[in-house]
């Protein structure tokens, strides 16, 4: 049977609570480990996807990830909001104090760059419905050659991370 101990943590993209059953490969190099992703575009999109449906407010973390997602820096970010500095950015994404508005907003534009079909109104519908959930670990599995995710709420430190 499969336990976190066969799994891969993937911290690579900036999030520590994401882990692959499968869809990788390790190879070893004259430097060590070396691990190769299937499709990183593709699992960052997934991952993407699953945290603007996430309920409970963005760590900081999961903020930075979905703004590098859209391409923006902070100092990109900041100007779009309404010339908020770069350095106030920085202190949401490195302190968990994204402001509930500035979560929302960047929700939006995420949904709006990977579910173009989706109506404003249900987008404004699910962030109302956001709720803070600290402890969840997003574990993510290759079935019949499509990748899910799999949400796992655990107080287990090996899994959620730090």
């Amino acid at each position: 049977m499969n336990t976190i101990k066969d799994w891969f943590h993937y911290t690579a993209c900036g999030l520590n609570n994401v882990w692959l059953t499968n869809g990788y490969t390790v190879k070893k190099t004259k430097y060590g480990k070396g691990v190769s992703i299937v499709d990183v575009d593709g699992l960052h999109k997934l991952l993407a996807t699953q945290l603007v449906e996430k309920n409970g407010l963005l760590s900081g973390k999961e903020f930075r990830f979905l703004r590098v997602q859209l391409g923006l820096t902070q100092q990109g970010l900041g100007k779009l909001l309404g010339n908020i500095s770069e350095n106030a950015v920085s202190l949401w994404e490195r302190k968990d104090s994204v402001p509930i508005v500035y979560d929302h907003w960047l929700r939006m534009h995420v949904i709006a760059k990977y579910k173009g079909d989706t109506k404003v109104v249900d987008a404004v519908q699910r962030i109302q419905t956001v709720e803070r959930l600290v402890h969840q670990a997003y574990v993510v599995k290759s079935v019949d050659g499509k990748r899910r995710v799999e949400v796992m709420e655990s107080q287990d430190a090996d899994l959620v991370g730090a």
